[in-house]
């Protein structure tokens, strides 16, 4: 079953999250499917820019806890998504929860419609934002982060925009992006590639510092007795022995 939709349009490629069933949750295959596809579209000389974006009111709901990614494989694509040579547009109509937001910050340009929402769950399921931290702390508003992260608590598309997790929001996404995607098919392949590399490069710093201790760290919490506790009371739908 293809779980990543690919169409192209006047040199977007376009790859599409399409879990539908599991709310587009990141599973080992999801994750490994995505990352050969942006692999193909980074190859393509025909690829002048790739859009991510997701079927149904979901973009992503994070790590399927039914059949979690490796940490390393998320590390990879992550990176793989920032160091892509082509400019990558998140597009948003739906809901994005904790691991899916490491996708987000790994875009170089997120827009969303105004009624999506957005939220870091982690720490409510005994963990934490610790991979998808690689790509999100360089880019955000740290004290917004701060409480976000530590509260779990769900943002608009407005906060998301004010702490820097998106680059713009309007009623129509499709509006938004327009002048976006103008502008890309406008640009030189070659100078499109060496401006993201100016813009990424304090991100690519923070992999090369602090992707290994990160996904260790992500490793030993989800192995934890804590995050066995929260994730078993996620999926029955029950607060976590430590609510009080």
């Amino acid at each position: 079953m293809t779980l990543i939709g690919r169409t192209r349009a006047r040199g977007v490629e376009t790859l599409s999250l399409d879990a539908l069933e599991r709310r587009n949750a990141l599973s080992a295959a999801l994750v490994a499917e995505l990352a050969d596809a942006l692999t193909d579209a980074g190859r393509d000389g025909g690829v002048r820019a790739v859009v991510l974006t997701h079927t149904g009111n979901t973009f992503s709901a994070g790590a399927d806890l039914r059949d979690p990614p490796a940490p390393e494989a998320l590390t990879a694509l992550l990176r793989r998504l920032v160091e892509l040579p082509k400019p990558v547009v998140a597009r948003v109509t739906g809901h994005v929860r904790a691991g899916g937001l490491g996708l987000l910050g790994a875009c170089d340009i997120a827009a969303a419609s105004d009624t999506a929402t957005f939220a870091f769950t982690e720490v409510r399921i005994g963990v934490a934002p610790a991979v998808i931290s690689l790509p999100l702390l360089p880019r955000t508003d740290p004290r917004a982060l701060a409480r976000y992260y530590l509260t779990g608590e769900r943002l608009d598309a407005a906060e998301a925009a004010r702490i820097g997790l998106l680059t713009a929001y309007g009623e129509d996404v499709d509006e938004v992006l327009a002048p976006v995607l103008d502008g890309l098919r406008r640009a030189a392949p070659e100078a499109l590639a060496e401006t993201k590399r100016l813009l990424t490069a304090r991100v690519l710093e923070t992999f090369d510092r602090d992707a290994a201790d990160l996904t260790a760290l992500s490793a030993r919490l989800f192995s934890s007795a804590t995050a066995r506790e929260g994730m078993t009371a996620f999926l029955e739908r029950r607060d976590p022995e430590w609510t009080v």
